[in-house]
């Protein structure tokens, strides 16, 4: 099991990149984020701020399926970015509209020239083709020198293999970016079944940044994070 002290940081600035797939599995869920604003709002007073990126979920798959089965051919790289990107744009709203007594009343777009308040919280969806959330969620670390990413998904760890396609595939603590990124490789591709993409991954290498990914599911072990620096996840970190 991990650690890593965000609890004992200075900073109180964390970026969450909180995955579609935890908003709307196959439909929103309402049960999870219920939890979630309980666990986010809690946080709040702690002294936190949080600036959350959102994924698209089923409904992006949803979209990119229905058109190429309408058009009969599979669609475009850019048409299948710009569904997707709606599709996170349309959970950045919803999450915005939970916290709306909290956060920035317009979502970002555009992670490097929308305005950014000094609400509590900041919500952001997809940008532009070409670049997925996890690459938005490191620009916006990078703009506002958040030292955490915290990548919330679906997943317990990053494995050295597909845990679903190989059950001896083993779970892995930590690594660093230069060894995560051999493992990812270079290139991104719409609906790319990675622990985080890997334009993303060569962003935070430059930068710096140091990525937790866990299961967000479990938002008792997400506490734990803020509370004692012990988690069940993985860290990346530049050593």
């Amino acid at each position: 099991m991990p650690q890593y002290p965000i609890h004992q940081s200075e900073s109180k600035r964390v970026v969450l990149s909180l995955g579609g797939s935890l908003i709307v599995p196959e439909q929103v869920n309402v049960k999870y984020l219920i939890a979630f604003r309980k666990f986010i709002l809690g946080q709040l007073e702690q002294g936190w701020r949080f600036f959350i990126i959102t994924g698209g979920g089923s409904q992006a798959k949803d979209y990119i399926d229905a058109a190429s089965k309408i058009m009969g051919k599979e669609i475009t790289k850019d048409d299948k970015d710009w569904l997707g990107i709606h599709a996170t744009r349309f959970n950045a709203h919803l999450i915005r509209t939970i916290f709306r007594d909290q956060a920035q009343p317009e979502i970002i777009t555009d992670p490097e020239t929308d305005e950014l308040s000094d609400a509590k919280i900041i919500v952001a969806g997809g940008w532009k083709p070409g670049w997925s959330t996890d690459f938005v969620a490191g620009k916006i670390a990078q703009r506002v020198k958040a030292p955490y990413i915290i990548n919330l998904s679906n997943i317990d760890q990053v494995y050295d293999d597909d845990p679903r396609k190989n059950p001896n595939a083993k779970p892995i603590d930590k690594i660093t970016w230069a060894d995560f990124r051999k493992m990812v490789g270079d290139e991104w591709t719409p609906r790319m079944n990675t622990p985080y993409d890997p334009i993303a991954a060569k962003l935070a290498e430059e930068e710096g940044q140091t990525v937790l990914v866990i299961n967000g599911e479990n938002l008792k072990n997400l506490k734990n994070i803020f509370e004692t620096g012990n988690f069940k996840g993985t860290v990346i970190a530049k050593e």
